[in-house]
């Protein structure tokens, strides 16, 4: 009887604990769904926004971002790591997809591939030459985002037309909730080590960018970004190869596919965005992530990019390159002035002092992917041609037997207060005579930098400068007033018909 007693007792026991975890994990369902979560808050954001939220220095600002990111795709549509990619998506859509197409390829006359495959080989186009604008915290944002919704615009339009201001509202959801996530992160404000940024939080772009002009739910947009993060992220190991562009490619085109993938009913973990302990949703990217709701667009809500500007680069490196290649510039204007002409020769030494970041610190770069990335060449190539240019990248400039010589000569500091941070870095060129005598120049926010942004007479020539290696001059104008005159466009498919 006393075991029988007993046995009840711890029956009852089982079942009061059954039903205790059953309750609970019935609570956790609910908070999932029903409270105001983060993820929910960047959902809401997402779905809600709607053009009149534009401000007009975003729409300003966002403008100038697409007509670069164009641009710099146009010119990196003649690279040998496009035509690599090119020729995969043309192998893998026929394979796929037959001769149906929907979507257009910049540069490629008559030819168009599936959206994503569109969107991928448009983003490696971007960042094939590291040509494309930077953000801080540092990430390449426009990239990210644009070629995915160019091909939504081509991929829905047998459906309905994609106005220029829904266009230009998806871009500015891509752009703001890239860097709403990097905001959540002290370590995201510095040159990055571990991840690629925009292998990262530009896939989380795209996903909500895309999401914004598929027109989904509330609930899909969640789940278009907790898709995303499953899909984001690459080492910063392959910077300077020709892997990298691929970051680019890889976050467009996978944000694309997770919010199209969302549209088809597609389910992830409503909480991704969170900071959940002991399991990690996105702070696994970073380790410092306290993530905040993010409030619904109105009258009062401050967009990023209205308070941080973008950076646009004058040549095509890694933005860290410039405040080196303007310092060496100033440093050889004051020898000329002193001297009367610019004597290699006549230095026995070259001292930089950078930031401490590995992956630019290159000595003797033996590929032109390597030498974007190396403040050595890009300081050295400065001082010998009192500049630096896309022709700077080539092979006969490259392996010059005067270049190679001075690069012989540098040696690389790192003053404590140069931080590897773009808001706060500086370049110092120092060149030491064998005459004695020093000479420096210094450069804290080079033309281009969001300090010292560029007029739109610069920002124009390098977009025609760019655009005119594949397209004709009455295209490049018919580029530059769609997307200047965007709010007015009634169809934005035409314009990745532009592109070709």
């Amino acid at each position: 009887m006393y075991f029988s007693v007993l046995f009840l007792q711890n029956t009852k026991k089982i079942h009061c604990l059954s039903r205790h975890i059953h309750q609970s994990a019935m609570k956790v369902v609910v908070r999932s769904q029903d409270e105001e979560t983060v993820t929910n808050s960047f959902a809401s954001f997402i779905h809600g926004i709607r053009p009149g939220h534009l401000p007009d220095i975003v729409r300003h600002r966002s403008k100038r971002m697409m007509l670069d990111s164009i641009g710099v795709g146009l010119i990196g549509s003649t690279t040998h790591v496009f035509n690599i990619i090119l020729k995969y998506c043309q192998d893998l859509h026929f394979c796929t997809y037959g001769n149906t197409s929907h979507c257009s390829v910049y540069g490629q006359k008559g030819l168009k591939v599936s959206p994503t495959l569109a969107a991928y080989a448009n983003g490696v186009a971007v960042h094939s030459m590291d040509f494309d604008d930077t953000w801080h915290p540092a990430t390449h944002p426009s990239g990210a985002v644009l070629p995915a919704l160019l091909a939504l615009t081509q991929m829905v339009s047998q459906e309905r037309r994609v106005t220029g201001e829904e266009l230009l509202m998806a871009f500015n959801v891509g752009i703001e909730i890239q860097g709403r996530l990097m905001g959540f992160s002290k370590e995201a404000n510095n040159i990055p080590k571990k991840f690629h940024p925009p292998s990262v939080v530009g896939t989380m772009g795209s996903a909500a960018a895309s999401a914004k002009l598929l027109l989904l739910d509330k609930e899909q947009c969640m789940h278009a970004l907790a898709i995303a993060a499953s899909l984001a992220g690459a080492p910063m190991a392959n910077a300077a190869t020709l892997a990298k562009p691929l970051h680019i490619g890889n976050a467009t085109r996978l944000g694309l596919e997770a919010a199209i993938l969302a549209s088809k009913g597609m389910e992830a973990n409503s909480l991704i965005l969170d900071d959940v302990p002991g399991c990690s949703g996105f702070s696994a990217f970073y380790g410092d992530y306290q993530p905040k709701s993010l409030a619904l667009p109105g009258k009062n809500y401050e967009f990023l990019l209205a308070k941080q500007d973008i950076a646009f680069k004058s040549f095509p490196a890694h933005l860290g390159m410039h405040w080196v290649a303007d310092a060496a510039v100033s440093v050889r204007n004051r020898y000329i002035e002193h001297y009367g002409s610019f004597d290699p020769s006549a230095i026995q030494s070259i001292v930089l002092r950078v930031p401490i970041s590995k992956y630019i610190n290159r000595p003797y770069p033996e590929s032109e992917h390597q030498a974007r990335h190396s403040f050595q060449f890009n300081a050295c190539t400065a001082l010998l041609d009192g500049e630096v240019t896309i022709a700077s990248f080539n092979d006969d400039h490259m392996f010059r037997k005067d270049l190679q010589h001075l690069l012989s000569k540098v040696v690389v500091e790192h003053p404590q207060d140069n931080k590897a941070n773009f808001d706060k870095m500086y370049g110092e060129v120092s060149l030491l005579l064998k005459n004695g005598d020093v000479m420096v120049g210094k450069c804290d926010s080079f033309y281009g930098h969001w300090r010292k942004p560029l007029s739109r007479e610069s920002l124009l020539k390098k977009f025609v400068t760019n655009a005119r290696t594949v397209l004709q001059d009455d295209q490049i104008q018919g580029v530059i007033q769609m997307v200047d005159d965007l709010e007015s466009v009634t169809d934005s498919s035409h314009l990745p018909l532009l592109l070709q």
